[in-house]
């Protein structure tokens, strides 16, 4: 038997705010929240479901470094243009990484700065 990727965390200031941001984004719910402010979000369905859940873990500084972990997200019901324009009017940013202008991604970041990939959509759009 192997494992799979449960959760994934992402230590932030503010995830109330983060997990608006992509609850929006990835049509996830807040599934929990902790003491410390911490929330955890995942599918409509879930825990355990295929997807892993994000835990957005509260931190009062952000860590020192890039981070070596980044989320890449593929519309589902969308063309890659349109989905831009709607992740861009929920307060994602364009990020400059040192891209040539030929990749077929869009690097963005979060309302609090953490780096994610806008891919081409792998499904066709509904």
């Amino acid at each position: 038997m192997a494992c799979r990727i449960g959760e994934l965390v992402l230590g932030c200031r503010d995830p109330e705010v983060l997990a608006r941001f992509w609850c929006e984004v990835l049509d996830f719910v807040v599934l929990d929240r902790e003491d410390d402010g911490s929330v955890e979000i995942g599918p409509r369905e879930g825990f355990g479901g295929p997807q892993p859940t994000i835990f957005l873990s509260r931190r009062d500084e952000p860590e020192q470094g890039k981070s070596r972990l980044h989320i890449d997200v593929n519309p589902t019901d969308r063309d890659q243009d349109a989905e831009l324009e709607r992740l861009l009017g929920l307060g994602a940013r364009p990020a400059d990484i040192g891209q040539t202008g030929e990749e077929q991604w869009h690097v963005l970041t979060d309302p609090e700065g953490n780096e994610f990939c806008l891919l081409k959509a792998r499904l066709d759009p509904l």
